[in-house]
């Protein structure tokens, strides 16, 4: 329980510490050393707990319920302050709502309820906990040098790193905190701290679309809150009970928990930035880098999909929370992955790509199976890796070249060269094999097969047929070598690729090790909670494949490498070639310069009309849903 408790605090403690740190030198060493520290202790947490599967442990203090209550009552007060101030009087009114049934429910009837264990470790809390503990601390030393440039860039503005850095190990605080509460009143919080906390780094610029696009962000979320909230009043009113495990024990053993799942999974949907919330998390695009790596990958999103994932014993295509969960998450899915085609900002194709599979993964947990919940978690373990190396990667390249446009990323292996290849490696991460994204998806559609569902068959068919058009265009584009170019490489900062060279590596060493992590956590963990576990175990033949695939996508380059024979005649392109093979001989005799252009169809797969047709299905679909729910609950009164 120590390494639990010293996981929440000592990132929090080094918040406060960055917040008054105003030099350099000083905050580097704090950084670099607290980063290095919080990941060890999530190895040594994830090494300790690994043997005994899951520990629960008391924890209780009513002082600590107490703080939490008064800070949840500050937060309130502060998000109305700051909603009048700024003109947005729905955050106002939510908050209203929000913060008084909080604070009335837990003075009262929660009170009166015992938790039998507030914290908690199992195996999904251990993936959690080294993917927040690795990754995210990762993203934290890699912000030592992007934000340098990034204050270069506003000379003229205050330098708020101070309070950049306070919020980014807030934020590892409160996700460490979020995956080892058993307690939901403690979940909850904890729960807010992140909505808070991405509501002021979006924000951060203080321009007037940050501002806009935080406040976007803020309102989906505490609708959210407002329906944990509303479940917290549920398990403690109608149930009597405010541990998660016993409330998913009372689920998997045939007790009606349909309103409980229902309001969670709709909080866990708006975390997770499902249509029809997923503008919140587009919009977070405006803020530095690190955010929307931290957003996006490690933290945030995750927690969405976390609870859902949690839920899934409770869940299936026979219950109303289970249906909700497939069908949102499959029209995310296909929907966003769509409108990732037409997009040229390397940001958005990314938050475009994270909604998509982060829709898989709630389909998945809707499901409820054994088998869909090995997929769920596979697929956060590879999307967190390969998509914070991607968002640092279009950072590093956005400072260096002057844009994040895939178009102007012609001729990076010439200017970047070492950032190119790791973007080659966490786009293959993301959709070739023998990564593992591919092989999770896989294990989904078989999921989708079994659970005789066919509509769910065509959302993940048609939907992983998207993707690979989106990447390949991508990667089409960065292994495209173009003649004249030079390396600019040597302007980046040590530590910005040293954190991408850690992250590159982690993508292939997690590849290699995929049999031994499912084996030795995910399967485990779901033997744990299901009844059965058939068909999950990779055979020895599949795994001795999957190791050759790996071989073979690391040594086949090496045969590219050293001295050739061959004679190298110049590119012919579309016309005569000028001699600089940047440059050939068109129509009229004019010299017309090469260019490489993607195909974005933009009247096929725009945003705008992927967004509306995905907004519209799945607000119909929640509303049909919880009519239900109420329809429900009325017969019964």
């Amino acid at each position: 329980m120590s390494l639990i408790i010293f996981l929440i605090v000592f990132p929090l403690i080094v918040a406060l510490v960055l917040l008054g740190l105003k030099a350099d030198r000083p905050r580097d060493l704090v950084v670099a050393g607290s980063t290095a520290v919080i990941a060890a202790a999530s190895l040594v947490l994830a090494v300790k707990y690994f043997a005994e599967g899951s520990a629960y442990f008391p924890a209780h203090s009513e002082a600590v319920s107490y703080l939490m209550l008064i800070i949840e009552a500050a937060i309130g007060v502060l998000i109305f302050v700051l909603g009048l101030r700024h003109k947005k009087y729905l955050a106002c009114v939510l908050a209203l709502i929000q913060t008084p049934l909080v604070i009335w429910f837990e003075l009262g009837t929660a009170h009166e309820i015992q938790v039998f264990n507030n914290l908690y470790v199992d195996r999904l809390s251990i993936v959690m906990v080294l993917i927040i503990g690795i990754i995210g601390s990762l993203i934290c030393l890699y912000s030592l040098g992007y934000m340098k440039d990034f204050q270069k860039h506003h000379e003229d503005e205050k330098d708020r790193r101070p309070w950049f850095f306070f919020l980014m190990f807030l934020f590892l605080s409160a996700m460490f905190g979020l995956v080892t509460s058993n307690n939901l009143t403690w979940l909850f919080f904890f729960w807010e701290i992140t909505t808070l906390c991405s509501f002021f780094l979006i924000g951060f610029t203080k321009t007037e679309e940050a501002v806009r696009n935080s406040f976007r962000a803020l309102i989906m979320n505490l609708l959210g809150g407002l329906a944990f909230a509303c479940a917290l009043v549920v398990a403690g009113k109608w149930y009597g009970v405010l541990d998660l495990d016993q409330f998913i024990y009372y689920g998997s053993m045939g007790y009606d928990v349909t309103i409980l799942a229902a309001l969670l999974v709709f909080a866990g949907i708006t975390k997770a930035a499902q249509m029809p919330f997923s503008s919140w998390l587009l919009g977070a695009m405006v803020a530095p880098t690190p955010t929307s790596a931290l957003l996006h990958s490690s933290t945030m999103v995750k927690a969405g999909v976390f609870l859902i994932v949690k839920l899934a014993p409770v869940m299936g295509w026979g219950t109303l929370a289970g249906m909700m969960a497939m069908l949102v998450g499959g029209i995310t899915f296909v929907l966003a992955s769509c409108a990732a085609i037409s997009q040229t900002n390397a940001k958005r194709v990314l938050a475009y790509s994270t909604v998509a599979n982060l829709g898989l993964i709630v389909a998945c947990g809707g499901i409820g199976s054994s088998e869909a919940v090995w997929a769920a978690i596979m697929l956060i373990i590879f999307h967190a890796i390969a998509k914070s190396l991607l968002f640092l990667c279009v950072g590093t390249a956005e400072h260096q070249i002057g844009s994040r446009d895939i178009e102007d990323m012609d001729g990076m292996f010439g200017k970047l060269p070492r950032i190119a290849k790791f973007m080659v490696i966490g786009i293959c991460g993301m959709f070739l094999a023998p990564f593992g994204m591919l092989i999770s998806k896989w294990a989904a559609l078989k999921a989708f097969v079994d659970c005789g569902t066919p509509l769910m068959m065509l959302f993940i068919v048609f939907g992983s047929a998207v993707t690979l058009f989106f990447w390949t265009k991508w990667l089409g584009k960065l292994i495209a070598v173009m003649a004249g170019q030079t390396s600019i490489e040597e302007r980046v900062h040590k530590v910005e690729l040293g954190v991408l060279t850690g992250l590159a590596a982690l993508v292939v060493v997690v590849c290699v090790a995929f049999p031994v992590i499912s084996q030795s956590l995910v399967v485990p963990y779901l033997a744990g909670i299901f009844e059965t576990v058939d068909g999950l175990a990779l055979s020895n033949s599949n795994m001795i494949i999957m190791v050759l695939m790996v071989a073979l996508v690391i040594l086949l380059p090496l045969v590219f490498f050293g001295k050739t024979k061959k004679r190298i005649v110049p590119v012919y392109m579309a016309g005569v070639n000028r001699g600089d093979d940047l440059t050939f001989v068109g129509a009229m005799e004019k010299d017309v310069p090469v260019s490489l252009r993607n195909w974005y169809m933009e009247k096929w797969f725009g945003e705008k009309k992927m967004c509306l047709a995905g907004n519209v299905l799945t607000i119909l679909l929640l509303v049909v849903v919880f009519a239900m729910i109420a329809g429900g609950v009325l017969a019964n009164v």
